[in-house]
């Protein structure tokens, strides 16, 4: 009876807090004055009758976070890798362990045949939500950190020392992350460069072109809404997202007899 009582508290919470943010969203009413800013945003970032103003995105939030405001999420994703590289340099004495000692490790086979199954489901997801941000709510950070829940299930479900048996090192996810922001930096700066040469007037982080810099990313390719920069931010930065998350939990689990002072 008594291991009851914490299912039932559980449920009893989940119902009670659900009915609430139910009750409490049929009571609310939006304002019906909206701030300029907010205003220029939704007006500009997917509005044809506006080329030299809108960013070919219907998503707002990804036009937001790579467009108008890019040199903050640059910033944003350099101080996520810099921790990470503070995380490698704790543990730079853990070992690169090629077989798990002691015979198998991980959990049933049933647990590790459903597990072989999901991932690469997982990962579909992941990539979907990912190439879609431009389009979807989702982008690179959310594919990335979606991604990184196989390498967790694997860790659980087979150990970390399977990972390892398979050619997956900190120092491998290391070259996939960087490799990921430096693909962020070049498209940031591409159209710069490109106008440096063509001499006319671009910027970093450039977009789509405007009144003043007319050069531009190609917002359709091969009929399909790229967004310009959008769709390439979102796939350098899932790249660099998932390793990054990767690098972390391999560190966290590594067991502690492994590492060497």
């Amino acid at each position: 009876m008594r291991r009851l009582i914490p299912l039932v508290v559980i449920i009893s919470f989940i119902i009670a807090f659900s009915l609430l943010l139910v009750l409490s969203g049929q009571s609310f009413y939006p304002s019906s004055s909206i701030r300029w800013l907010a205003l220029v945003y939704l007006n500009t970032t997917f509005n044809p009758a506006m080329s030299n103003f809108t960013v070919w995105s219907p998503e707002a939030v990804t036009a937001i976070v790579w467009d108008y405001r890019g040199l903050d999420t640059l910033y944003e994703t350099t101080v996520f890798y810099m921790a990470i590289v503070s995380g490698l340099a704790l543990a730079r004495g853990v070992r690169k362990i090629l077989s798990s000692p002691g015979g198998e490790q991980g959990l049933s086979v049933i647990v590790k045949t459903v597990t072989k199954i999901t991932a690469p489901m997982i990962l579909a997801v992941a990539v979907s939500i990912a190439l879609h941000g431009h389009l979807t709510p989702g982008g690179g950070f959310q594919g990335g950190a979606t991604a990184a829940v196989v390498p967790v299930v694997v860790i659980v479900v087979f150990s970390v020392f399977y990972l390892y048996s398979r050619g997956m090192s900190t120092d491998k996810m290391l070259v996939v992350r960087s490799g990921g922001l430096i693909g962020i930096g070049l498209v940031s700066i591409a159209l710069f460069i490109a106008g440096l040469f063509l001499g006319v007037e671009s910027y970093v982080f450039q977009n789509i072109g405007k009144a003043s810099s007319p050069i531009s990313f190609p917002y359709l390719i091969g009929g399909a809404l790229t967004s310009g920069t959008l769709w390439w931010f979102n796939l350098f930065e899932f790249f660099a997202v998932s390793a990054g998350f990767t690098i972390a939990f391999m560190i966290l689990m590594s067991p502690e007899a492994e590492s060497i002072e």
